[in-house]
């Protein structure tokens, strides 16, 4: 049993809140630490400053934006690393031509708003297409989206929409994965969906994908009992030794 410690990685403008109901299941098992990306405007600055304060050897679960850091780390310092877990993600860069443009588009659309209007108002429009449709009545939950967003400023915000806007194809790094991988999502995650999950599953030779039921892209805060039963299951492989 290694029992390497474990970072937790957010996604665009979350944080500690993404993983911690979470923890009560899995934070008493190992060393666990929150990442947190600072004013970091792209992946790989992410990744670098992640890395840098870092133990020597880790495990890495990266949610959404925070599973293209933990890419971006494979592909600076794959050495260290010895277990993954991406969670309602993505590994394509930005389209080109029409679909790129709009993309663009559409998260500055958002980012005027959250600096004519505040965050919050932001959050509460975003905060729509996150969630299985049957927990937006959810007031307790959805509150809990738009405090931690609110916790972003709309600086940090765009910082983390160039990020995204830049991030690299990923494709490569998924083909040189030897260590255990756990690719996960919602099944009604509309932004990072099964068959994109399906995708990087064929790229990734240890990959296993987990699908969890009635959950959208923030699967960890709407079910976070089967999260954490799919990354249990991966911290065993993780912690046991190679055959």
């Amino acid at each position: 049993m290694t029992n390497l410690p474990l970072l937790w990685v957010p996604g665009l403008m979350c944080d500690h809140a993404v993983w911690e109901p979470l923890l009560p299941r899995l934070a008493d098992q190992r060393a666990c630490t929150m990442v947190n990306h600072g004013s970091a405007d792209s992946l790989s600055q992410m990744a670098r400053q992640m890395l840098d304060s870092a133990p020597p050897e880790m495990l890495l679960a990266g949610h959404s934006m925070g599973a293209r850091v933990v890419l971006e780390a494979l592909r600076q310092a794959p050495e260290r690393i010895r277990g993954v877990a991406l969670l309602d993600t993505g590994f394509l860069p930005k389209a080109s031509g029409a679909a790129g443009e709009e993309e663009s588009r559409k998260r500055f659309a958002l980012l005027q708003v959250a600096r004519e209007q505040g965050v919050g108002v932001m959050a509460r429009e975003w905060v729509k297409g996150m969630v299985h449709p049957a927990r937006l009545q959810d007031d307790e939950l959805i509150e809990r989206i738009i405090l931690m967003f609110e916790r972003k400023t709309a600086d940090i915000f765009e910082c983390q929409i160039q990020s995204l806007l830049g991030r690299p194809d990923g494709s490569d790094v998924l083909r040189h994965i030897t260590v255990p991988t756990l690719l996960m999502c919602g099944r009604q995650d509309t932004w990072s969906p099964v068959t994109q999950h399906q995708a990087m599953q064929a790229l990734a030779p240890t990959a296993e994908l987990d699908v969890i039921e009635e959950a959208g892209h923030m699967a960890p805060m709407e079910q976070p009992e089967a999260v954490a039963q799919s990354l249990e299951r991966w911290l065993v492989r993780c912690d046991s030794p190679p055959a």
